[in-house]
């Protein structure tokens, strides 16, 4: 029978309890002796484990980052059509964002500053899946060029989740009645990708 290591089970609930609290609180209210108190460890185990506040959010952010990859794999699903394939990774990868808004909004403001070096950066776009993205634009519109595949997918990418991000400030603040995401999505593709086949 393999035990489990009861040193990665710590880290794995302090970042959970981190990752709940920036949830419900934000990323502003929460401090290490709140994470230590709430997730039943102390200080100095936080500390031990992340070092400081802010790695310990960049590290929750990295697992938030690694909760988009399931979206990246609906475009794998060549059962369905390009289109098809496309509207089902934007529904899902919104739904992450309305999990964790604040925690997304975060991560495009750091940008490169929440990884250790570029190298880590890249390997990160490279793992976000933007050629899965930009080669099923590429079946829908038979473009081929990369930099206009580069520019659609931005356009895509800004009319879906930019909304999703300021949902609540739309919303609530400026009183602004949104639609679903799959109505936004549908009317998109109606508008965008009408001279096409898909």
């Amino acid at each position: 029978m393999v035990q489990s290591d009861p040193s990665n089970d710590t880290k794995a609930k302090i970042l959970a309890t981190a990752l709940d609290m920036i949830k419900e609180d934000g990323f502003e209210s929460i401090t290490i002796r709140k994470i230590a108190a709430r997730s039943d460890t102390n200080i100095s185990l936080v500390n031990y484990y992340f070092g400081s506040k802010d790695k310990l959010i960049n590290e929750v952010i990295k697992h938030l980052l690694s909760g988009f990859q399931e979206s990246f794999e609906l475009l794998d699903d060549l059962s369905m059509a390009p289109s098809q394939r496309l509207k089902s990774f934007l529904l899902h990868y919104v739904q992450v964002i309305q999990q964790y808004p604040e925690l997304v909004a975060r991560t495009i403001a750091m940008g490169t500053r929440m990884f250790t070096s570029q190298v880590e950066y890249g390997e990160f776009l490279q793992a976000t899946g933007f050629d899965k993205v930009q080669h099923v634009l590429s079946e829908m519109t038979d473009e081929r060029q990369p930099d206009q595949l580069m520019t659609m997918l931005m356009q895509v990418f800004g009319a879906i989740f930019l909304p999703a991000l300021m949902r609540p400030i739309l919303e609530g603040g400026a009183g602004v009645k949104m639609g679903a995401t799959e109505q936004q999505i549908d009317l998109l593709f109606e508008r965008y990708f009408n001279n096409h086949n898909h």
